[in-house]
């Protein structure tokens, strides 16, 4: 991933974690094993060249004992901030987008996963309903053109059970057969430019926000150069993955081993 060139606001907010975290004697190696994430992305965080989500946030106000400091800090970016409002929250993104495309290493795609599926996943009652909600863009009048790649492991990594996977497995092939969706599995092997899973939605009006989840915090990005290579490698992907024909028969296959 390129790195993201530093806005005032990221910089700002940069600066604000640097003197929060030596006001609490803590280096960066320090900072990160309490949370735990790599040194190197509170690094990214502290010169501005990466945005950490809200969520993230909070648990460097945990992790530095400064109350709400950190929330207010990124509240404030937020507010002042050139990006459209979507870029704070990937689901709000997804819910207005014409178009998802998403590449997924280990877990089903948020928005195929059956609810068993979800639930032997997560573990609390709100975000078990959240994923369920955003499920709801796939009910839209004019639903989003949908362009998701799976890893072959995705399939044969037991989530919940043989039946719950049985299940998943048939609701993937119900998905694959809609006329908005292109579903390919990508088999074992190295594909060039992929590093990691990555959702990315596009807006009617042509914005697009970036979702990778190269860390425990994920990194959510609207800089051209991070879209461009990711758009340029998942293309490449679909062209080396199994064709959606192919796909279906591979599900099918998975449907009989977890039967």
């Amino acid at each position: 991933m390129a790195s993201r060139r530093p806005t005032p606001q990221t910089i700002a907010f940069g600066i604000e974690l640097t003197s929060r975290r030596e006001d609490a004697g803590l280096s960066r190696l320090d900072l990160a094993n309490r949370i735990p994430v790599t040194r190197s992305y509170i690094g990214q965080i502290e010169t501005g060249t990466t945005r950490c989500r809200r969520e993230f946030a909070a648990e460097l106000d945990t992790a530095l004992d400064s109350g709400t400091a950190m929330v207010d800090a990124w509240d404030d970016l937020l507010k002042t901030s050139r990006y459209p409002t979507w870029f704070a929250d990937y689901p709000l993104a997804e819910g207005t987008a014409s178009l998802l495309r998403a590449y997924e290493t280990m877990f089903v795609y948020g928005l195929f996963q059956t609810e068993a599926y979800i639930r032997a996943l997560l573990l609390e009652e709100a975000a078990i309903e959240g994923r369920l909600r955003r499920q709801a863009v796939l009910q839209r009048e004019n639903p989003p053109m949908l362009r998701i790649v799976l890893a072959e492991n995705v399939l044969w990594t037991p989530v919940g059970g043989p039946e719950t996977m049985r299940e998943q497995c048939e609701h993937l092939l119900t998905m694959s057969a809609c006329p908005n969706v292109t579903l390919q599995i990508a088999p074992f092997g190295f594909y060039r430019g992929m590093n990691g899973s990555f959702n990315l939605a596009t807006q009617p009006d042509g914005g697009e926000l970036l979702h990778m989840t190269t860390t425990r915090a994920g990194v959510t990005s609207t800089d051209r150069e991070d879209i461009l290579h990711v758009v340029s490698a998942f293309s490449a992907l679909q062209a080396n993955a199994l064709s959606a024909a192919d796909s279906r028969e591979f599900l099918r296959k998975a449907v009989i081993k977890w039967t």
